[in-house]
């Protein structure tokens, strides 16, 4: 391919770079709200250690950290955290009493399931001025760029 067939395509995706820094960016800002909402001293890592409880259910240290690529020790930190603040509790696994299962407090879920809500219906508002088959296009692109 010569270079100048190359040019417009890398230009499309440095468009697409720029747009997805500035949709993570976003992001971190909104991960930084929810953790406030949830307790003033929340690091936004913790937030999405405990969201994702929230959401999944009971799981190991282990598979959150993988879920999450986040590193074991960062993990451990947090979830120590989120245990002393009466967020997360920690239990023996019913199977197997080595491994420690994770689970959000009622409380963490009532709160994080609070933060969550002001902000999603802001989301949707904005998703809903898009025609629907954009957003199921979107939805679609998303997927093949996360595979």
């Amino acid at each position: 391919m010569s270079s100048t067939a190359i040019a417009p395509i890398d230009s499309a995706i440095v468009e697409v770079e720029d747009a997805m820094a500035v949709l993570f960016a976003r992001a971190g800002a909104t991960w930084r709200d929810y953790a406030a909402c949830v307790h003033p001293e929340l690091q936004p890592a913790g937030y999405k250690i405990l969201s994702a409880l929230v959401r999944l259910g009971p799981t190991t240290n282990g598979a959150l950290a993988e879920m999450l690529a986040t590193d074991k020790s960062v993990m451990s930190r947090q979830v120590r955290w989120l245990q002393d603040k009466g967020l997360v509790e920690s239990r023996a696994d019913a199977a197997d009493g080595r491994i420690r299962v994770l689970a959000a407090t009622p409380e963490a879920r009532s709160r994080v399931e609070c933060a969550h809500s002001s902000n999603t219906e802001l989301f949707r508002e904005q998703l809903r001025q898009w025609p629907q088959d954009d957003i199921s296009r979107f939805a679609a692109m998303i997927g093949r760029l996360g595979a």
